[in-house]
């Protein structure tokens, strides 16, 4: 065997036919006792399959790119939770790209479809442009959008219905007596942020609450950035009793510049965030904070993703996940502990 164990010394290792060893090695159906006795020969054998030569014959690499804005953020770990185990299931690999919110970066992935390293793109961009849509709509591979795009946009697309979460989490606020309601939000330009500013103004004015603009800070999606945010919010609105922050890192930093200000919460400023991720409720206090489902909307796109793979013509479709408030002891105070939902 100098020249190393081919699919026949596999089969004979096996006890199964070539054919059968072939298909396990391709990656197609085979029942599990045969893909078990091939595999074990194989690794017996020291067999090493070579992905490079078979990506060329079937034009497939069995390898899926997820792409975020920031890898550290915990709502995109409870997407990639979800999305890594359905795509294994199907025999894909898992790439990922960290991309910074950079528009350059998303379109240089979208581009590189073409080189064929993927067979498909999960992509959660915070901003869409339109470099973005005409990369969309000629894109190599098949895409799945997480996150909002336009009505038309030629690909699956599953969105969160952050505008509800905001209403939920301003009715909550409003029902505990609450009436100088603050946010700190992150950028405007970005889709989750036009959505969240917009949301506010629509559920103050549906709650009877003027809209005041001392009342709102723009800062970024990053703790840091929400303990400035809220550092400069406070100095010009002293007499705020609540917040709505647009993540949960930006309500984690504010309830950091409230400790360090002398202000009690929930008692002086009742606090809440979006996306309910693990932090939420290992926080002190724990905090309110609105789920978006992350780790739904991975699951729905790992699952969109593998259709379309098998169902490359069919139309695209639109999956959204509805908001649930999850009260903690930030506005509710501690008999609240172990939250609910609503």
């Amino acid at each position: 065997m100098a020249d190393g164990p081919t699919i026949t010394t596999i089969a004979e290792r096996a006890g199964v036919s070539i054919a059968s060893v072939s298909r396990v090695l391709n990656g197609l159906p085979t029942r599990q006792e045969t893909v078990r006795k091939v595999m074990a020969a194989a690794d017996e054998l020291g067999y090493v399959r070579n992905a490079v030569a078979r990506s060329l014959k079937s034009r497939r690499t069995h390898q899926v790119a997820f792409a975020m804005a920031d890898i550290g953020n915990p709502a995109y770990l409870a997407m990639l939770r979800e999305i890594q185990p359905v795509l294994k299931a199907a025999g894909y690999r898992l790439v990922l790209h960290s991309t910074d919110a950079v528009a350059a970066d998303e379109i240089d992935v979208l581009h590189s479809l073409g080189e064929r390293y993927v067979d498909g793109l999960i992509m959660s961009p915070l901003r869409v442009t339109e470099t973005h849509l005409r990369m969309l709509a000629t894109a190599r591979a098949p895409v799945v959008i997480i996150g909002s795009v336009p009505d038309g946009t030629p690909v699956d697309n599953v969105r969160a219905d952050s505008r509800t979460g905001v209403r939920l989490a301003i009715d909550h606020l409003h029902l505990l007596g609450r009436r100088r309601i603050g946010m700190v939000n992150g950028p405007l330009d970005t889709v989750p942020g036009a959505a969240r500013g917009a949301a506010y103004r629509e559920a103050l004015a549906a709650v009877g609450l003027p809209y005041e603009e001392k009342l709102v800070e723009i800062g970024d999606f990053y703790r840091a950035e929400g303990r400035r945010a809220v550092a400069t919010l406070l100095r010009r609105a002293p007499d705020i009793d609540a917040l709505m922050c647009a993540n949960d890192l930006i309500a984690l930093g504010a309830l950091d510049v409230l400790r360090a200000a002398g202000k009690r919460v929930p008692q002086d400023v009742a606090v809440v965030g979006m996306d309910d991720t693990d932090l939420a409720a290992a926080s002190w206090p724990s905090l309110t904070s609105v789920s978006l489902g992350s780790a739904e909307r991975g699951k729905a796109a790992a699952e969109l993703l593998l259709d379309r793979l098998q169902n490359g013509d069919r139309e695209p479709r639109l999956v959204t996940v509805l908001p649930r408030l999850a009260v903690r002891a930030s506005t509710a105070g501690e008999a609240s502990e172990g939250g609910r939902s609503s």
